[in-house]
């Protein structure tokens, strides 16, 4: 039985943190290779080479681990690398994008599970939606910004476009990166921007 009492990253000695990082790289491993249905903390503990209740020192359950590995692919996913504040509003969108694109390539088969995971687990659902509202707010106080500058199309609601291009880059990058879509890496991204930038009505180099 999993024990009531789980040792957090904060507590640890710097040996228990690398035990824990290590069944943190095992688990992802075994999601990736079989899938979160069929992943066992036997299979994860084999892999990180402890013992079954060594697991159980750092981590409640496979969907405790789960839960962790997904929120620090969110964080890295949905983060954003240092703009240029000088640039346009079109060439920081651009620069934002493809920076999303770069951090879902590297971590395609994880996002294949969370993505497999979200249809039936509602608590991750609930967790998947709040990261993605976190990046949709973000996006669309952006457009919104723009809008009262002038440089983005005045007649759109900010929010409802924010989730609007999500899903669009979104579904294109699962099709293309997990579900194996034949494409032209740079004409794909390059029509995904141009997309992106003539929904707003922005045009590169246009505004501060």
């Amino acid at each position: 039985m999993p024990q009531t009492s789980v040792n957090t990253a904060e507590t640890l000695t710097p040996r228990g943190r690398r035990t824990r990082d290590a069944l943190l790289a095992a688990a992802r491993t075994v999601f990736e290779t079989v899938g979160f249905p069929d992943c066992r903390v036997e299979l994860i503990t084999r892999e990180a080479e402890v013992s079954y209740g060594t697991f159980y020192r750092y981590f409640e359950s496979k969907e405790h681990v789960f839960t962790e590995l997904s929120t620090q692919l969110f964080e890295e996913v949905h983060g954003r690398e240092p703009v240029d504040p000088g640039r346009s509003p079109a060439e920081r969108l651009i620069a934002s994008n493809r920076a999303y694109y770069r951090a879902y390539r590297r971590n395609a088969k994880m996002m294949a599970i969370v993505e497999q995971v979200a249809t039936f687990n509602e608590e991750f659902r609930a967790l998947r939606h709040e990261h993605r509202g976190q990046l949709i707010d973000r996006s669309s106080r952006a457009i919104a910004r723009w809008q009262r500058a002038g440089l983005a199309a005045p007649g759109l609601d900010p929010v409802l476009a924010a989730r609007a291009m999500a899903a669009m880059v979104d579904h294109t990058l699962y099709l293309w990166l997990i579900q194996g879509d034949d494409a032209d890496e740079a004409a794909l991204l390059d029509t995904l921007d141009r997309m992106c930038l003539g929904s707003l009505g922005l045009t590169a180099g246009a505004g501060e």
